[in-house]
């Protein structure tokens, strides 16, 4: 009996370290992956920076820093400069953020705390579907249904409103042409919309009932407890909602290129048109050739965007460092 008692006993123990070995030798091999997949996400932005660089460095030695001060676009005479698709890039990006948060901001208000159980899902599942859309479909919706909608309708009625104002005046005036900056703008906030609402969705509803049922205990409405509790509790997931919209809008191509007028002119209305980093680089690289300073200065555009978008990611990280009020 006690020798069989041993024996299981040894058994047993055997057994353990066995188990203990294969999870061991399991977290080394999951620890390595990961890892290796953090390394390789490394590598890879490493490599598309390495070789816009080499690709823009032609670009950047002929103009030096006036290829980011110059409006000048001539292929015929090989003069380039970054400043319009620069100014383009940004301006469609903050008008379609300055359009596409408080929307965003409503829609998950609504699905958080005003709509009814049985609506929220499939409002939910809609506003997700929307992210699926190709930009090119959004870009033919842009062109063929709102640049009519806005040359008949929305913006002769600003320019005969605002037209005539001093200060802002020069911001709503030309012809109401249909297509141009606010136009973008526009198409690029209906299409950022999906991800920054989804995002405040989700982080909503992460926050627990308890804190919100304390506060409408002691007599807070329900903009209040949105205010005082959702917001600050999730800020550091809503702040990079906004920034994952805000990169979908920097780096948009077709969508904008249908609607923004394609022109390599600063606008100084936003009824004017213009063009963007990405939609410049999605005309004219078919018609670049291999090794020529045109492809070079389309690749230094790009290498410009990668700093834009950097920039922006470190304005975000400053935003959510703990005391900074966002």
């Amino acid at each position: 009996m006690g020798r069989g008692s041993q024996v299981s006993g040894a058994a047993k123990a055997e057994t353990t370290a066995s188990t203990r070995w294969t999870s061991s030798l399991g977290d080394t091999i999951f620890a390595a992956l990961a890892r290796l997949s953090g390394i390789l996400v490394l590598v890879i932005l490493g490599a598309i920076i390495v070789a816009l660089a080499i690709g823009g460095a032609q670009a950047l030695r002929t103009f030096g820093p006036g290829f980011l001060t110059s409006d000048d676009w001539d292929p015929v005479r090989e003069s380039f400069g970054a400043l319009v698709p620069i100014f383009g890039t940004i301006m469609t990006a903050i008008l379609a953020l300055l359009l596409a948060v408080p929307l965003a901001f409503g829609i998950a208000f609504y699905l958080t705390e005003l709509a009814p159980a049985w609506l929220r899902r499939p409002v939910g599942t809609a506003i997700e579907l929307l992210a699926a859309v190709p930009s090119i479909i959004y870009g033919m919706w842009g062109f063929f249904v709102i640049v009519p909608i806005m040359s008949q309708y929305v913006q002769p009625a600003i320019i005969d409103t605002f037209g005539d104002l001093p200060v802002i005046g020069p911001f709503f005036s030309g012809p109401p042409f249909g297509t141009g900056i606010l136009t973008a703008a526009l198409v690029l906030a209906v299409m950022v919309i999906p991800f920054i609402a989804a995002t405040m969705r989700d982080v909503f509803d992460t926050v627990p009932a308890v804190y919100k049922e304390s506060a409408y205990g002691v007599g807070c409405t329900t903009w209040e407890v949105m205010r005082s509790i959702v917001i600050p509790y999730t800020r550091a997931s809503v702040v990079g909602g906004i920034m994952l919209g805000l990169g979908r809008a920097l780096g948009e191509t077709m969508a904008v290129t249908f609607v923004i007028g394609n022109t390599n002119r600063i606008a100084t209305s936003l009824f004017g048109p213009g063009n963007t980093i990405a939609s410049i680089v999605a005309l004219e690289f078919p018609e670049s050739q291999t090794g020529s300073l045109k492809l070079s200065a389309l690749l230094a555009l790009g290498l410009i965007l990668f700093v834009i978008a950097f920039i922006v990611l470190a304005i975000s990280r400053f935003l959510l460092r703990p005391g900074v009020k966002a």
